[in-house]
């Protein structure tokens, strides 16, 4: 089967898409709600409280990544993912209760989100590397970018659906139903069909394994790269709980709502950003770097919106360059690494996508509380702009780019395809 759906063929594929769809809502709807309830019900209006919030969610995927990495190559990941989304499910009930006895306090907040940015440390690595398990290698960039399509689609529902219930029931019930979502994704890893994976090489355990994923990064300079210009948009752009609803209390002066219905207009863009990348037999380094420069693009245009609907239209752009980047930098590194370090390198790339936030979420809750929210989004434009040109040195350093005007175009060219010179030749060479 071709196509931009070609892993929903997969009976396996296809159940647990399904359940992480509907966990997916519910994740989206919770961190409205918990955004919601520390912006507006615990705090006056405090960005850098917000950041803090993400920082601490965020953080655990750098303290913890020598173990991380390590329980994605050794563990049996359907096993450690059954572990983790019970527990996600558990915490999200933990924090409804608190929040719907009216006991809950900004305190209790930041303790909820330690731990779960702790659980979530082991979950990522594992949950993104048993994709393989589920199609194979033949369809690991479709099956990917599907995946963010899947999470992109909840984008657009949970954020629009959390900001009705929010203002209807408060948002403490919209963390109970988001810990009963966690029953969907539960169902589908306990109904695989486990005779029909597609079991990885498991890494053997011996004493420096953790050293010997960073020496492996450490020798490849496509993979440096990927993961500097993903330092830049990770730590100070993909800010969008503090981007969005900074703009849309201060700036905008709306409500519970618009504040729900301006994260589903970003959701657009990712989620046609995710069904463009579905499309594409393989990634291509040269996404990363018009990627990295749109989204630079999208956020100076949003930072200067003097009306709401040309920041939702900005919100899109920004939407489809962001999927667009952060899912060609997920299959380029999946794809170009043994399968036997894939779970160490992509510790190693969650700790930098999610666990950077500790670094820049405060800076940018900062700038928005003392400069505006317009300048915290600028921020955001540097960081793009800084990774186009992190992957435009890569480009003319190591695979000698070229540019040349024919017929009146601006053209280039590339040496070598990263992918194919990374795989061994008993591998299949398509994505």
């Amino acid at each position: 089967m071709t196509g931009t759906f070609r892993s929903l063929s997969n009976f396996n594929y296809r159940l647990w898409a399904g359940g992480a769809l509907i966990s997916n809502v519910g994740t989206w709807m919770q961190r409205i709600a918990q955004g919601w309830l520390v912006l507006t019900q615990l705090t006056h209006n405090n960005a850098t409280a917000m950041g803090v919030v993400l920082a601490l969610q965020s953080g655990p995927h750098l303290l913890l990544l020598p173990l991380t990495g390590f329980a994605a190559d050794h563990l049996d990941r359907r096993k450690l993912l059954l572990g983790t989304q019970a527990a996600m499910g558990a915490l999200a009930f933990g924090l409804g209760i608190l929040t719907i006895s009216g006991l809950v306090q900004l305190w209790h907040v930041y303790v909820f989100a330690f731990l779960l940015g702790c659980v979530t440390a082991f979950d990522a690595p594992a949950r993104h590397t048993f994709v393989g398990e589920l199609v194979g290698e033949a369809d690991l960039s479709n099956a990917v970018a599907l995946n963010s399509s899947s999470f992109n689609a909840a984008r657009m529902i949970g954020p629009a659906v959390a900001g009705t219930m929010i203002a209807a029931v408060g948002s403490g019930w919209v963390f109970v139903i988001n810990g009963a979502s966690f029953v969907a994704v539960l169902g589908s890893l306990a109904l695989l069909r486990v005779n029909e994976l597609h079991p990885q090489a498991r890494a053997f355990r011996k004493r420096g394994s953790f050293v010997e994923g960073f020496r492996y990064v450490w020798q490849r300079p496509d993979l440096q790269a990927i993961l500097l210009m993903l330092f830049f948009i990770a730590t100070f752009g993909l800010n969008f709980q503090i981007f969005i609803s900074t703009m849309s209390v201060t700036v905008f002066h709306g409500g519970a709502s618009q504040y729900g219905y301006l994260m589903s207009i970003m959701a657009v863009g990712t989620l046609a950003g995710a069904l463009l990348a579905a499309r594409r037999e393989r990634p291509r380094f040269a996404l990363l770097v018009a990627g990295g420069a749109i989204f630079g693009i999208g956020c100076t245009v949003a930072a200067l919106a003097p009306h709401i609907w040309l920041f939702g239209a900005a919100l899109v752009v920004i939407g489809v360059s962001a999927l667009t980047f952060s899912n060609s930098t997920n299959s380029l590194m999946q794809l170009s690494t043994e399968p036997a370090m894939r779970g160490r390198v992509m510790a190693i790339r969650l700790a930098i996508a999610l666990g950077c936030t500790p670094l820049g979420a405060p800076i940018v809750g900062w700038v928005a509380d003392n400069f505006g929210p317009r300048w915290s989004l600028g921020m955001g434009a540097a960081s793009g702009f800084a990774a186009a040109i992190v992957g435009l040195h890569y480009l003319r350093t190591h695979r000698h780019l070229r540019l040349r005007f024919d017929a009146g175009r601006l053209r280039f060219s590339i040496d070598g395809d990263p992918i194919a010179r990374a795989l061994p030749s008993n591998r299949p060479a398509r994505a």
